[in-house]
């Protein structure tokens, strides 16, 4: 699994780097080497990227057959979530400066975090949309729809992202 997405995280930033000269690609990483969930999350907005893109192979239980792919997209059910867990920032002492001024105990604060997830959740959804289109289209893969989830990368990145699962590597 793990060679099959770095060959296509690899082949998609070649592809998006001939068509698109003017955006920079940051992979979280790019030969064999095991990165944890919560830093490939701090890579990306270290890079302070526009867009991230998780890719993953699916699989089942043996003696099933699934096929298809789909794509997720952070769900609604952790925005509240979110919102809660923010107070622990409070405890960091460099707070102000790693969160941009983000204060967990102003409504201010609360109205513009929750602006800035409704606005990276539409984004998300709309490339979420387009990915499954491809796949269906161009790819002639079975499309199992786009889906929201509380994946820890979509969860802990910044910026509008998805979760490819580009089909099921038991079937």
């Amino acid at each position: 699994e793990k060679n099959i997405n770095l060959n296509v995280a690899l082949k998609l930033g070649k592809l998006i780097k001939n068509n698109c000269k003017d955006v920079s690609i940051v992979y979280t990483r790019d030969k064999d080497t095991f990165v944890g969930l919560d830093r490939r999350a701090q890579i990306a907005n270290d890079a302070k990227a526009d867009l991230f893109i998780s890719i993953h192979t699916n699989s089942v239980a043996r003696g099933r057959t699934v096929r298809g792919t789909e794509t997720y997209t952070l769900g609604l059910h952790r925005t509240e979530d979110n919102l809660e867990e923010n107070a622990v920032i409070l405890i960091e002492s460099d707070y102000k400066q790693r969160y941009a001024g983000f204060n967990p105990n102003s409504s201010e604060s609360y109205i513009i975090f929750e602006f800035l997830q409704d606005k990276n959740m539409e984004k998300s959804v709309q490339l979420a949309t387009l990915i499954q289109r491809q796949f269906k289209s161009t790819a002639k893969r079975i499309d199992k729809g786009v889906h929201q989830a509380g994946f820890l990368v979509l969860r802990e990145t910044t910026m509008p992202g998805v979760l490819v699962e580009l089909g099921y590597i038991s079937t």
